[in-house]
């Protein structure tokens, strides 16, 4: 490779990385929290759930209970348990009975809001909103779709130049990459402490970083931007036929008959069916077709375990007049390439395939990406603190960085400390939750980020945030234990792991954030 060349990838590497830095960060800060999603949901609510939650559900109770507060008569109903919790995700289609007065209970209209088997609670999308929900949109910026779709075309802007800025780094380094991976000078000035760090821990999460910028893109651009002509162009703008075409589940209709179902028909059976006819399949979506019509049809939906497959997934769908088996799709049989691709790609970016274990490698390297991200940007400033660059570049580049270092770091502070708030006070502060998370969470970053600036300081805003992020940090395991009486001892013995999981993670990442501290002070005080 010519020096020309060269230089062209180094500067392009160097300016997209500092470009998409802070943004990026967000990203996988916010990503690292969202592989909890589940238990976080839990923690907040207090409601963990087991294995095979789903199926456990007495969905013929359900189904009375609901046939008290609205007319269900003609609708296609669906019940979806797309995450691991206890509310369940359901839609209804507006009637299909046109002799249905408007007045009726529930309307003509469709349907969708989260239910809780157990207490048959029904919650709108703001009721529902939690921290888990909240972390997982921030991670590719939904809270900024102000308009349309522009949170997510500017996290496929931040994967599509994370994936460029990978490859031009591993170009940059080659020659040295392996014999820099073991060198670490922790004695030495800081660019060079800053460079070690970079190329060793940048070399530990390469595979992941790659991996993770790769499948960003596919999941945010590719769904977004690429698939969006794809209907109009080769499926006569039938969205349908297209999602058809990328999943395993083929598209029945089940004309509406106008006639009542006197019959007896129990979900529960189908259900119980299902699980017998594929016993290592996980039942995760119950659909009813026409209720109450002859022509209703259930379909149960499931997938394989992820210890036996990660792709592909199934269904059986009977016929209520007669209980018949109509159509079914074995989970465990051959997939297409396209199936297959899809959903390898979205395992890989979820992390949700190997237990407790995977995640907390996905964590970890998510928060070492952190690392290099800031050390990328600590490097370019103190490349370009010299007397040979103008004083007024030095004096912006300077102001840059604290920005940067402020919001980013500003980060965890203020991440414990709204988890503590909306366990303190979340519950009385009305129905809309979203709102509250928003406040608490938007408002105290935005006061923390201008007090930090305001010091003007990087090394006082590094230890200042790992201060108050482990010292609040601690106090989440306090307030949920002082507003549930679940402390960390009472959900190990009890069994509750996934909330017993949250508390361990504030406490270790307190830990490890006092530790850090007191290793800076031993080093400012050696250097002295």
């Amino acid at each position: 490779m010519s020096q020309r060349v060269y230089n062209i990838i180094f500067h392009t590497h160097t300016i997209s990385g500092i470009i998409i830095s802070a943004l990026l960060y967000v990203i996988f800060f916010a990503g690292s929290i969202s592989f909890l999603r589940d238990e976080i949901n839990a923690w907040e609510r207090n409601e963990p759930i087991t294995g095979g939650y789903f199926a456990e559900v007495d969905y013929d109770a359900v189904f009375k209970a609901l046939e008290k507060e609205q007319q269900l008569y003609s609708r296609d109903i669906n019940f979806s348990h797309r995450f691991f919790e206890r509310r369940i995700s359901t839609f209804m289609s507006p009637p299909k009975d046109t002799t249905l007065q408007k007045g009726s209970k529930g309307g003509r209209r469709r349907g969708f809001f989260y239910l809780d088997p157990g207490s048959r609670t029904k919650r709108n999308y703001a009721e529902n909103y939690s921290l888990g929900e909240f972390f997982y949109r921030l991670h590719f910026f939904a809270p900024l779709n102000f308009h349309s779709r522009s949170g997510y075309y500017l996290a496929g802007f931040v994967a599509f130049f994370f994936l460029f800025a990978v490859i031009t780094g591993v170009i940059v380094h080659w020659k040295k990459i392996i014999s820099g991976f073991y060198v670490f000078r922790p004695g030495a000035k800081w660019k060079t402490i800053w460079t070690d760090a970079h190329v060793a821990l940048g070399m530990i999460g390469l595979p992941y970083q790659f991996m993770f910028a790769f499948t960003g893109v596919y999941l945010i651009i590719g769904y977004t931007v690429m698939l969006a002509p794809v209907p109009s162009v080769l499926f006569n703008d039938d969205g349908g036929k297209m999602q058809e075409s990328m999943t395993y589940e083929k598209t029945v209709e089940y004309p509406f008959a106008g006639e009542p179902f006197k019959g007896e028909m129990s979900f529960n059976d189908c259900i119980t069916q299902a699980k017998a006819k594929w016993p290592e399949m996980e039942i995760n979506g119950l659909q009813v077709m026409n209720y109450g019509d002859v022509n209703m049809h259930i379909k149960v939906r499931g997938a394989p375990l992820f210890r036996d497959r990660l792709t592909g997934g199934g269904y059986v769908t009977f016929r209520a007049k007669d209980g018949r088996i109509v159509d079914e799709k074995d989970p465990f049989g051959e997939i297409s390439y396209v199936e297959g691709s899809a959903d390898i790609l979205a395992r890989l970016h979820f992390g949700d395939f190997g237990g407790y274990g995977m995640k907390v490698i996905y964590l970890v390297l998510g928060l070492v990406t952190c690392f290099v991200i800031l050390s990328g940007v600590l490097i370019w400033l103190v490349a370009r603190d010299k007397k040979n660059v103008a004083s007024a570049k030095r004096r912006f580049n300077t102001w840059l960085v604290r920005v940067y270092m402020a919001v980013c770091l500003g980060l965890y502070p203020v991440t414990a400390f709204t988890f503590v708030m909306v366990k303190l006070f979340a519950d009385g502060a009305g129905d809309d939750r979203k709102h509250f998370i928003y406040t608490v969470f938007f408002w105290s970053w935005l006061a923390l980020s201008v007090l930090l600036l305001i010091k003007r300081d990087t090394c006082f805003t590094n230890k200042a945030t790992l201060i108050l992020g482990g010292g609040i940090g601690l106090l989440v395991p306090v307030a949920n234990g002082f507003r549930t009486g679940l402390w960390p001892w009472t959900t190990f013995s009890g069994g509750y792991s996934q909330i017993f999981v949250v508390d361990v993670f504030w406490i270790s990442l307190s830990v490890i954030a006092f530790a850090v501290v007191l290793r800076l002070k031993r080093k400012t005080v050696a250097r002295k």
